[in-house]
């Protein structure tokens, strides 16, 4: 048995999320499949990072491969990618020790969230467009209150499969970028819909209609108010999964930017596979 690490990027809008589930279309069945035909068999391993919500992007998702084969890395990620539709793309494949694995080995989660402060044409499917004048100042004094280990229990949805709310903050970041306030938020890990109402509360505050006190006590004592700000998906991306010997992003950019800038072991490879015409 081989295995492989993964680098994916995808747009959410149409899946119901990263994680397989009946009768509904998600990133990972959509890669299940793939691999599938590619293969032959349906006798492999394939686990990603961590779950993404309904309609979240990614950046650059990590994933592990385990099946039996003898193809190259750059040939496995030029068949697959064949197979797959448009808004699922494999950035890079590169082989893995044994012990590999995409969720346990992870250091850290970096995601990006964009907001908008304008109506847009054509990046309505990428940002959270907020009409209330924002004030940017107080959104980065609300973030330092996350930053170190707390107890998210205020900021998530009832999910069986997360047995604790504590999750450690490494980074909040809030920038403005032109039309756009760029939020990232690195962190250990995180819990079913956190992110988007950490991004919402941050909104609030920015609008004015919540004070900084009220926020402290989310983190003390179970609300259920943050549930009521969360932000949308359409805004919020996987930036990168972090693993050990990694080097961390430090400029924050747009969406556009970013994907526009990878690696040139991405891009170059990107270059030189052949075209072909790509599934809807």
């Amino acid at each position: 048995m081989a295995r492989f690490k993964f680098i994916i990027e995808y747009e959410g809008t149409r899946f119901s999320g990263w994680q397989v589930q009946k009768n509904a279309r998600t990133v990972q069945g959509e890669i299940n499949a793939a691999i599938g035909k590619v293969f032959g068999t349906h006798n492999f391993e394939f686990y990603g990072s961590g779950r993404t919500d309904a309609g979240v992007h990614a950046l650059q998702q990590a994933a592990h491969l385990e099946i039996k084969t003898m193809l190259a890395p750059e040939i496995i990620r030029m068949k697959l990618n064949d197979e797959l539709p448009a808004d699922i793309n494999i950035i890079e494949i590169e082989k893995a020790s044994a012990d590999f694995h995409a969720r346990h080995d992870a250091m850290a989660r970096s995601y990006l969230y964009q907001i908008s402060r304008r109506r847009t044409a054509f990046g309505k499917k990428f940002v959270w467009w907020v009409k209330d004048p924002l004030d940017v100042t107080k959104m980065r004094q609300t973030a330092e209150l996350f930053h170190g280990l707390k107890d998210f229990q205020s900021f998530t949805a009832d999910d069986p499969e997360e047995k604790s709310t504590k999750v450690h903050i490494n980074s909040i970041d809030v920038q403005q970028a032109s039309d756009l306030i760029l939020v990232r938020i690195v962190g250990s890990h995180f819990i079913w819909k956190m992110v988007r109402q950490i991004v919402g509360v941050l909104a609030e505050v920015g609008r004015g209609k919540m004070p900084l006190n009220d926020v402290k006590k989310f983190l003390h004592t179970k609300s259920d108010e943050p549930a009521k700000l969360t932000a949308p998906p359409s805004g919020l991306f996987l930036e990168r999964v972090y693993y050990k010997g990694d080097v961390w992003l430090k400029e924050l950019k747009p969406m556009m930017e970013i994907s526009t800038r990878l690696p040139m072991k991405f891009t170059k490879k990107q270059e030189e596979t052949p075209k072909k015409d790509e599934k809807e």
